[in-house]
């Protein structure tokens, strides 16, 4: 497909390091290296962190808008509010668009709306007015709920009659409480994976769902996300010990410290055992970017709970790969993962890991076999596996090692992205 234009199109990007970001700037370098004749492009925004979209004085990337990186041509676009209703704007508009995809009316009705509503769920104008501008052979967008990036590759794709694919990273939740979920398979994101060239899923259950919910089953393809080995091995367990003065066991978790990432249980899990007494050496590290709502929960918290904590807050890789080396359980009891890049970097330094029977985490951790699930928001459970693998560390080698072996059997980035390049080939020639 040499002199191809692509475009990748995400709400942040690297900088920020996240499972969907990592996924995106993976794909795209490496199509890069593939095809050095082709324009390989992405869109984002120069949000850091996440509240960005919706609230004033957040955290935003320190880089120029305009980029060469890795040999990918990188805009970041603003993200606007308006002034009066922000922040209460974001959320209200989200909860509307989950009212109007629900109620009694016929789609020819009901979409339109949709549609236009949904360009200010992030407010992004200059990315769409640049896409008004730019014709690509084809467009890949990701992250359903941010549905004006998805929005505006879409219209473009329409007018210029180039190959849509979409990865919408549909966070299942709970298998009985659709409070996750509604907000990625409303109407008009249903409609998009319809007309989309190419679906891209991570897991079976992601599949399933959405070819339930009437996308056509042959257009969507399993794909997983990856990770590099080299990149997340080698770390200085003792280093990080020596550091943050751990001496004693360590259970970790590396992602967004937020509710429904399931932290706020991880840290009620971890006072139940520091109360029983047996496990009152054991240090719990959350490394990752801060929710406000979690940061008022933790400073709530005992100060003698706090002393038995570490709150990183977002961190380097190499600090990252130091305590993936030094951790001995990594647990994300999550209801919002669609995959979980993290729960193989843990398995890729052989360590068990804990997640939640919700998302797609069930389609990549095997119970039993590479680690253990307990039902979100279930903290006496999340605590007795805790203290089951601490305890047994045979069983937790033994987790860690299968992990491992089905992450360099499946899911390292050369042969994910071989899996997305031959989805590119296909929708290009069809």
């Amino acid at each position: 497909m040499s002199g191809s234009r692509y475009l990748h199109v995400i709400p942040r990007y690297y900088p920020y390091i996240g499972g969907s970001e990592l996924y995106t700037q993976e794909i795209a370098e490496h199509l890069a290296l593939r095809e050095p004749d082709a324009e390989v492009a992405v869109y984002t925004t120069d949000a850091w962190d996440l509240e960005h979209f919706w609230a004033a004085g957040k955290r935003t990337v320190d880089r120029p808008s305009h980029e060469l990186f890795n040999q990918v041509q990188l805009t970041r676009f603003p993200v606007r509010r308006f002034p009066l209703v922000s922040p209460l704007f974001y959320p209200v508009m989200r909860r509307l668009l989950t009212m109007l995809s629900a109620a009694p009316l016929p789609d020819k009705v009901a979409l339109p709306l949709l549609q236009q509503l949904c360009r200010t769920t992030p407010l992004i104008p200059a990315l769409g007015r640049a896409l008004k501008k730019e014709k690509f052979d084809l467009i890949h967008a990701t992250n359903a709920p941010f549905d004006s990036l998805i929005y505006h590759s879409w219209r473009n794709i329409k007018k210029s009659g180039g190959a849509f694919v979409i990865t919408p990273f549909v966070h299942l939740g709970e298998p009985n409480n659709p409070q996750v979920r509604k907000y990625y398979t409303m109407r008009h994101q249903l409609e998009w994976l319809k007309q989309a060239d190419a679906v891209i899923t991570m897991t079976n259950l992601e599949r399933d769902y959405i070819a339930s919910r009437g996308v056509n089953e042959a257009k969507i393809h399993i794909v997983g996300a990856g990770v590099e080995p080299n990149a997340m091995t080698g770390g200085d367990a003792a280093a990080f010990r020596q550091k943050h003065n751990i001496a004693g066991p360590i259970v970790f978790f590396q992602g967004t410290a937020a509710y429904d990432k399931g932290t706020d249980h991880l840290v009620q899990a971890m006072q139940k055992l520091w109360q029983g007494g047996e496990y009152r050496e054991a240090t719990l590290v959350i490394a990752g970017p801060i929710m406000s709502h979690f940061q008022k929960f933790y400073e709530a918290l005992p100060e003698t709970d706090r002393a038995r904590t570490r709150l990183l807050g977002f961190i380097s890789p190499e600090e990252k790969r130091n305590l993936f080396a030094a951790g001995d359980v990594f647990v994300m009891p999550s209801r919002t993962d669609s995959f979980g890049i993290v729960y193989m970097e843990a398995w890729l330094n052989n360590k068990p890991v804990i997640g939640a029977r919700a998302g797609g985490v069930p389609g990549l951790v095997t119970e039993g076999q590479d680690g253990l699930l307990v039902d979100f928001g279930d903290v006496a459970t999340l605590a007795d596996n805790i203290k089951s693998l601490l305890g047994d560390p045979a069983t937790s080698a033994r987790l860690g090692a299968a992990g491992r072996e089905k992450v360099l059997a499946n899911y390292t980035w050369e042969i994910v992205f071989e899996k997305v390049w031959r989805i590119y080939r296909q929708v290009l020639k069809g």
